[in-house]
């Protein structure tokens, strides 16, 4: 008797379709948002071309060391579930740490600047390990009671730091487009790296904890390990952001340390799309050029964004990036419909 089954007759069965996993489409997601970031930069390189005045070129700067922070803050509020009102405060450890050591050590800023990373990583480390079992609100208020013993500590060292007179830091570059395109290289490789490790097994990790932290430890993951390694990496690049900008700027405050400074970038985040590579970098530059252009016409920056939080957390859990990827969407769609 002769079987009829297609596979007795040497013929093999179409597989059935596999559903991509969860990785997968995480990886490509974050894959598409860093293309998304890469093409925005490209714009932004090209400003200098068309703008040549010094102080909207210093805007931009500015811009770029507040991107910095929001990618930076991001990787531990977005991806990680680690809501820390500190971001501005271990720039201002940067920050300092470069100054002081050039003002009393004369170490040059390509010594000084490193220091400040590894400074501001280890006190994110030690904070990290210290918070380890605090969420939600309590976690916010431990991180804004540290950001502000920090200030005050700087703000009343004043035999050392001078407190609120500021301290005088040695410039680093004399030319501002210079200093353009320093910075924009310093964000596209941070960019890149943020990308690297998001792909990453550690980066599905971090996300893993947001998500479920008892299922991440169930399954595996050393929970304890990477939510303090993810503290450190933002303390890191905030303290890194803190020193460029020292030099930048060739003074430093304890205003930078400021909440008000930490409310900024949580709005800057909040509002380009919190979980995301590319919304939080570019709504960065959206956010501080609307932010100095308010501020000629009576300086409501903080009411205006802080009211475009509360809708954007409410309506647009996704931000700018979901709204523009929502519109691309139906773009395409109206596109395919109409062909």
């Amino acid at each position: 008797m002769v079987s009829t089954s297609p596979n007795a007759a040497g013929a093999s069965s179409p597989a059935p379709a596999m559903k991509p996993s969860s990785a997968q489409l995480t990886t490509t997601k974050t894959t598409v948002e860093f293309r998304a970031a890469l093409i925005a930069m490209a714009f932004i390189a090209a400003i200098p071309l068309f703008v040549s005045n010094a102080y909207w070129l210093g805007v931009l700067i500015v811009s770029m060391y507040f991107a910095i922070l929001a990618g930076g803050w991001n990787l531990l509020a977005g991806y990680t579930g680690q809501f820390s009102l500190a971001p501005a405060a271990f720039a201002m450890i940067g920050a300092y740490t470069t100054g002081l050591l050039a003002t009393y050590f004369a170490v040059p800023p390509l010594l000084g600047i490193p220091a400040a990373i590894v400074v501001a990583g280890v006190i994110g480390l030690a904070l990290g390990r210290a918070v380890m079992r605090l969420n939600g609100p309590y976690l916010a208020l431990t991180t804004l009671s540290f950001a502000e013993i920090m200030r005050l500590v700087i703000s009343n060292s004043i035999d050392i730091t001078r407190g609120d007179l500021g301290l005088s830091v040695p410039g680093m570059i004399n030319n501002r487009i210079v200093w353009y395109y320093f910075f924009l290289g310093v964000l596209v490789a941070l960019l890149v790296g943020f990308y690297l490790l998001l792909r990453s097994k550690a980066g599905l990790f971090l996300q893993a904890i947001r998500d479920d932290e008892v299922a991440a430890r169930r399954a595996g993951v050393d929970v304890v390990f990477w939510k303090t390694a993810a503290f450190a990496l933002s303390a890191a690049s905030a303290g890194f952001a803190g020193a460029l900008y020292a030099h930048f700027a060739e003074l430093v405050t304890p205003e930078l340390g400021l909440i008000g400074q930490t409310g900024l970038i949580v709005s800057m985040t909040v509002i380009g799309g919190i979980g995301t590579l590319a919304g939080p970098i570019i709504a960065a530059f959206i956010v501080y050029v609307i932010s100095e252009w308010l501020r000629d016409v009576g300086g409501y920056q903080l009411i205006v964004f802080a009211a475009l939080v509360v809708i954007f957390a409410r309506f647009f859990r996704e931000g700018l990036w979901g709204l523009a990827k929502s519109g691309y969407k139906k773009f395409s769609a109206k596109r395919g419909t109409s062909t």
